[in-house]
């Protein structure tokens, strides 16, 4: 969008920023840095976004993947947990693109437990999620944001693999179901090890999601939500079972399964989150 464009970070700068900052990455806060700009470009061109989106990012770190979405984006708000990073990131962005730095603003705060974000709405999420939080930042910014229509974020190819599942798969469980309530969610690729510094111990992939309306349901996603987790709670117990506490009585929970035209020895694995709505209102 500019004639210059943002110049993108590689190992030598990310190294370079670190160490001037005195950042060492820690496990707790699931930091390993994007030091390949190949890697970047692929993220932006598969996140399919466009010249008026006002995208999301968490985590941005040391700024390698804010560098290569201000080039192509209206506004891109960067939300840091890490407060020495969340300072450094306008000095990077105009060091690296000066013709673009002011789309972006800084967010401090934790992006599990944000509870605004400031300036028009968000029309996209694109991030490297911190691997040990990522699915409740998704579903957290999924609930609080619903202007957002679409989405691409990195996480630990185990994860991709969940909160892509579709029913009766191996990986299908929690994530997949309560990702399927906000959108329709596939895998979009595979990221290796040796684009991170450091290197993470566990692959990594993408997942695209675009944004579908909810079931329609007299059921609160709240009420649902509770039902899924008490579902999945014993992943091998038949749902009459598995419900029963929920429902008072393994007697109360048959009932509400077959109103709601469920097997009552099926398992939580084998439900859509049409199916899920639809028993969350016959146990109520």
């Amino acid at each position: 969008m500019t004639s210059a464009g943002p110049t993108l970070l590689g190992p030598a700068d990310v190294r370079a920023l670190a160490g001037r900052l005195g950042i060492r990455p820690t496990k707790q806060r699931g930091q390993n840095f994007v030091i390949d700009a190949n890697t970047v470009r692929r993220i932006v061109r598969t996140a399919d976004l466009r010249p008026d989106d006002v995208v999301v990012e968490v985590g941005p770190g040391l700024g390698s993947l804010t560098l290569a979405l201000l080039g192509e984006v209206r506004r891109v708000v960067a939300i840091e947990v890490d407060p020495v990073l969340a300072t450094a990131l306008p000095d990077t962005l105009a060091a690296y693109a000066p013709d673009v730095a002011d789309r972006c603003e800084v967010v401090a705060a934790d992006a599990a437990h944000v509870e605004s974000i400031p300036g028009p709405a968000p029309t996209a999420l694109v991030a490297n999620l911190p691997y040990n939080v990522s699915v409740p930042v998704l579903l957290h910014l999924l609930a609080l944001l619903p202007t957002l229509e679409r989405g691409l974020v990195m996480v630990q190819s185990e994860v991709a693999d969940r909160l892509a599942a579709t029913p009766g798969s191996k990986a299908y469980g929690i994530p997949s179901v309560k990702a399927a309530w906000y959108a329709d969610v596939r895998r979009a690729g595979a990221i290796g090890r040796n684009v991170f510094w450091p290197a993470p111990n566990v692959d990594s992939g993408l997942v695209a999601w675009t944004r579908r309306d909810p079931p329609v349901t007299s059921a609160s996603r709240e009420q649902v939500f509770t039902v899924i987790d008490a579902s999945f709670a014993h992943r091998r117990k038949a749902l009459r079972g598995a419900l029963r506490a929920l429902a008072g009585s393994g007697e109360a929970a048959e009932a509400a399964l077959t109103k709601a035209g469920i097997d009552p020895l099926a398992r939580g694995e084998s439900l859509t989150v049409e199916e899920f709505a639809r028993l969350t209102e016959a146990l109520a």
